[in-house]
């Protein structure tokens, strides 16, 4: 099993989080803010058995829309896929 967190523009995690609903993912988003003093940015924290993890990253990857990196209203998205040992919902 693993744990993915993706850091991405708030603007963008309604979308990522409903399909990734759709498709049968756990999702916890939460507000984040990332550089010095600076906001707009959620996390969305899904774990994913080892066969499924691929899929959700397309998925993520898919609906990031492509633009001049230099952008900064089109900030990229950070994705960290580690393991994640123990699982429990209670």
């Amino acid at each position: 099993m693993k744990m993915i967190l993706a850091i991405m523009p708030t603007s963008l995690s309604e979308v990522v989080s409903a399909e990734l609903l759709e498709a049968d993912y756990r999702v916890t988003k939460f507000a984040s803010t990332s550089g010095f003093l600076s906001g707009g940015t959620t996390t969305i924290m899904a774990v994913a058995d080892h066969d499924k993890v691929e899929n959700a990253l397309e998925l993520i990857r898919n609906l990031v829309p492509t633009s001049d990196p230099t952008d900064a209203a089109h900030a990229r998205v950070t994705i960290y896929v580690m393991p994640a040992k123990d699982f429990e919902r209670v």
